[in-house]
């Protein structure tokens, strides 16, 4: 795999994590590097997928095509959030006084 771009090395990760038909997959930042295409791929994919997912991302546009639920981790504690990624960056940026 030492030959393969980092695009390559995640799909063939994404292959190998799925072989087995799990029922929850977590998946950390699943769209550094991959390009448009391949990120709609995935999306489309994943949204096929009939177990659950965990996803951490920064990518907005890859988590609005697929979240319907938000949780927010702070200070040891899991909780879900109430609202949408919109009103999570109000949030956020009004506790950093912008």
């Amino acid at each position: 795999m030492y030959l393969m771009s980092g695009g390559q090395k995640s799909r063939v990760s994404f292959a190998m994590i799925t072989w087995e038909r799990p029922h929850i997959l977590m998946l950390d930042e699943p769209t550094n590097h991959l390009d448009y295409d391949a990120i709609n791929a995935l999306i489309m994919g994943l949204n096929e997928y009939k177990g659950g997912l965990v996803i951490v991302s920064h990518d907005e546009y890859f988590l609005n095509a697929l979240c319907d639920r938000l949780y927010l981790v702070d200070n040891g504690e899991c909780l879900p959030f109430k609202g949408d990624l919109n009103d999570y960056r109000i949030m956020v940026t009004k506790k950093l006084g912008y």
